[in-house]
């Protein structure tokens, strides 16, 4: 009895690694990853995130697709009572097609992606890291229109009379910056376009530092050189804030 219980939790380990899969680079939209949400009054909240993966990336697809195919043979020996229903819903959408709840087309950032939302429940939040693996404190950094990595679990689901294989939402890396989404929050250097050198307190070039000396000198210089040294040439040194 205790080596076929073995047998048994080492295949249900087997098929969650199966159901499990980390995609490679993609873009996020109505990233929820800190707060749980609801999208109408009297929803379940959960931490939530819309996953946009180009079509170029065939690879990502392909172990998303070995891995619902794993979650509905898993619904069929623990969910569906050994039956398969005649169509299994899957949460993945052809982003240049139409939306199923209501036939609208998705938002031109879907274009050119295949499309689909994970979510997890309140009490299971997600790990949110930079590239390097450190957890992300700044919330800010962290918003729809940037570009990650996700982990996310496919499961096989049958309540309310509906069956079929959902998205579980795992740990999010966020890999790069992208031009925010509607209901993004951009960073202060995208919204005010500071270079990595500006953050650092130094300027983006020669010319801005040339400038902002001069206004300096000019306005720290008495009264008298002024009229004499700055009138006579009307040259200051960018370096020394003096006249040349």
């Amino acid at each position: 009895m205790i080596k076929k219980t073995g047998k048994i939790e080492r295949m249900k380990n087997s098929m969650n690694e199966v159901t499990n899969v980390t995609t490679g680079e993609v873009r996020l939209s109505y990233a929820h990853l800190f707060k749980p949400y609801a999208a109408m009054q009297g929803q379940e909240e959960k931490y939530s995130v819309t996953v946009l993966v180009p079509k170029t990336d065939v690879d990502t697809m392909n172990r998303i697709q070995t891995a619902m195919e794993a979650a509905k043979q898993r619904g069929i020996s623990e969910k569906w009572n050994g039956q398969c229903p005649p169509i299994v819903p899957n949460p993945v959408y052809d982003g240049d097609g139409r939306r199923p709840s209501d036939g609208s087309e998705f938002g031109p950032e879907c274009k050119g992606h295949w499309v689909f939302t994970a979510s997890a429940k309140a009490e299971y939040p997600p790990e949110v890291v930079d590239a390097h693996g450190n957890p992300i404190i700044n919330q800010s950094e962290v918003y729809s229109g940037m570009y990650g990595k996700v982990n996310v679990s496919f499961y096989p689901y049958s309540f309310g009379g509906k069956k079929g294989i959902g998205c579980g939402l795992g740990p999010v890396m966020k890999t790069r910056d992208g031009e925010a989404l509607s209901g993004g929050a951009p960073s202060a250097a995208q919204a005010f376009g500071f270079s990595a050198q500006q953050k650092n307190g130094a300027f983006s070039s020669p010319a801005a530092g040339s400038v902002y000396a001069a206004s300096q000198a000019q306005m720290a210089a008495p009264q008298g050189a002024a009229n004499a040294g700055y009138a006579s040439s009307g040259t200051v040194n960018p370096i020394t804030g003096m006249p040349m």
